[in-house]
């Protein structure tokens, strides 16, 4: 993004009911990418799809919302909008006419709309004002923009940033995983992280003793977020080596992985991945081998257990944090 870009923001205050057709409407006129801002608590399939970093609802649903639309802006102060060039003047009474039309037939609420100036919309930098420094247990995660306060600084850190995305170790799933693993751990292990995103579970996984780690993923931006998180936590690169590949699908993954050579694999994605990911991630765990997940809302534990059982694995317990669910299971000690 070109640091001297300006954007018009067109903020309308309405109802969480409204905001579909809402934006449906603007959407016609050339108005994209809706912020929005509301109380709504996530249902329960929405933090299974989302369950990377979920922020904390603080505060009860008052039936609110807040659209906030971002126009870019030419030097002139003429603004962009479907290919063509017009004036904020333009648009606002644009907005106010669709939002006058919609009020006839729908509860929009206040239906205003507030019109302000912005340099270089910062998405990754909005994230400062949530994520601040927090222990995961004995462990200390710090962002990049936090100092480490003098009475940390013999804790084990994590040094972590929203801006490389895929997980923060914020959430409940990750916090599980993260547990496991200390129990599990030894000198030796060498560990498999499936769905590895920011590589926080293998790079954790090393600082707490363990022997090497790999890590697949299905996204290439994953590499770049986990070389980053690698070298800012001082792990050897030859501790952590990650691949991109769909380990369940792709047989040229599974063979460049490797069969019966991990002691632990931990694996926190979703659970309708892991019904698929389990019968195959088994052929690459160790005999006695440990299979660590997560990423399992509550309502679908069962499902999640009876794949594992399926598999041929044993489960050795599992642990709960809020809505979410972390199955351990242990492979035989007798080879396959």
């Amino acid at each position: 993004m070109d640091d001297n870009m300006r954007w018009t923001k067109f903020r309308i205050k309405t109802l969480t009911e409204a905001e579909d057709i809402i934006i449906s409407s603007l959407y016609d006129i050339g108005l994209e990418g809706a912020q929005i801002e509301d109380k709504v608590p996530l249902t329960a399939a929405e933090k299974e799809q989302m369950f990377v970093d979920i922020l904390p609802e603080t505060q009860e649903d008052d039936g609110v919302a807040y659209l906030s639309f971002f126009v870019e802006e030419n030097e002139d102060g003429t603004l962009k909008v479907n290919g063509g060039n017009t004036t904020g003047e333009q648009i606002l009474q644009s907005v106010k006419s669709e939002l006058e039309d919609l009020r006839m037939f729908m509860e929009i609420g206040e239906g205003t709309v507030a019109v302000d100036r912005t340099e270089d919309i910062d998405w990754i930098n909005n994230w400062k004002q949530y994520f601040h420094q927090f222990y995961i247990d004995d462990v200390l995660v710090i962002p990049s923009w936090e100092e480490v306060k003098a009475e940390d600084k013999d804790k084990m850190i994590l040094h972590i940033d929203p801006g490389t995305a895929f997980g923060t170790g914020m959430h409940e799933t990750t916090q599980l995983c993260i547990r496991q693993l200390k129990k599990y751990l030894t000198p030796e292990t060498r560990l498999l992280d499936v769905g590895t995103g920011s590589g926080i579970l293998a790079i954790l996984s090393l600082m707490f003793g363990a022997k090497e780690a790999i890590g697949t993923d299905l996204d290439p931006c994953a590499i770049e977020a986990t070389r980053e998180n690698i070298k800012a936590n001082h792990i050897l690169p030859e501790k952590f080596n990650v691949m991109i590949g769909n380990i369940i699908t792709e047989k040229e993954v599974q063979d460049k992985v490797g069969y019966e050579c991990y002691d632990i694999v931990v694996a926190n994605i979703l659970a309708d991945v892991l019904v698929p990911l389990t019968p195959v991630i088994i052929n690459q765990l160790k005999p006695g081998g440990i299979y660590i997940t997560s990423g399992i809302i509550d309502d679908k534990e069962t499902t999640v257990t009876e794949a594992v059982e399926a598999a041929g694995l044993h489960v050795l317990e599992v642990t709960y944090q809020g809505e979410w669910v972390s199955v351990t299971a242990q492979k035989s000690n007798v080879p396959q």
